[in-house]
Order: C-alpha cells, then structure tokens, then sequence
C-alpha cells in the first residue's frame, strides 16, 4: 500500500480589504451633533411638561416666523394627531430634545398635548345600542 501524496499549500492571494464608507461630516445639521441639541434645547430652567411617548400633539395655529426649523416642522407636521414617539422618529431627533421643543410650543400655546384614547375607556357597543333601544320605546 502506498501512503497517500501530501500536497504543497500555497498561500492563497489575500483579496483587498473593502473600503470604509466615509464618515459623515459632523456638521451643525447632523442630528447626533451635541451642540445641535443644545442649541435646540437652549439654556432654559429646564422645566418640562410631563409627556410620555404616547402623548398626542395637536398643532393649534400655523408656524409663526419666529419659530426655529424644529418648531415649524412639529406644526406643520402635527396638523393631525401625532405621537411624541412619531415626532421623534420624523424629525430625527431624541425623545428628551423632543420634550424640550414639545414644552416650548406649549408654553407658547402653540399646540395641545392630549392623552391617547384608550381602548377600555370607550362604551361598549352593544350598551349603547340599547340604552337607544330603550330611550325610544319611552
């Protein structure tokens, strides 16, 4: 019996790295920019509303021309109901910013915060429909 030939590894080509994508430029407009957020949150007393992700915006009036560029894009945006998590999501920026700009539009009264509707606060159906059955037999 003859022992099996070994082969001779040669070193394969080693394929070239791919090339990093480039990294954004950390400009003013770069959301993640900690100056930006401060900016928008300015240096106010920091007292804020009490929201939560689920609280609805309402827009009350259109955006005055004093307003900043995240002022004006939660009215225009919050012409129907919108989340403070939808608004946070849309605008690209974080939930305790967010807040801050919220807080602003309401001293100002700008726009209105509501509680969502929840499911079990609503009548039951068939319970209206028979106090109606009801109220027009009398």
């Amino acid at each position: 019996m003859t022992p099996p030939r070994r082969k001779r590894r040669r070193p394969q080509p080693v394929a070239p790295a791919p090339p990093l994508p480039p990294e954004p430029a950390q400009g003013p407009e770069k959301p993640g920019n900690p100056e930006r957020l401060y900016t928008i949150a300015g240096s106010a007393d920091g007292a804020r509303a009490e929201l939560d992700l689920v609280t609805l915006i309402v827009a009350r009036s259109a955006p005055p021309p004093s307003a900043s560029p995240e002022e004006g894009a939660v009215l225009r945006l919050c012409d129907a109901p919108l989340s403070l998590a939808e608004l946070s999501a849309y605008l690209q920026l974080p939930f305790s910013a967010m807040t801050v700009v919220i807080t602003k539009l309401i001293t100002a009264h700008l726009v209105q915060a509501r509680a969502p509707i929840v499911r079990q606060a609503v009548p039951d159906r068939s319970l209206l429909e028979a106090v109606m059955h009801g109220l027009q037999r009398l």
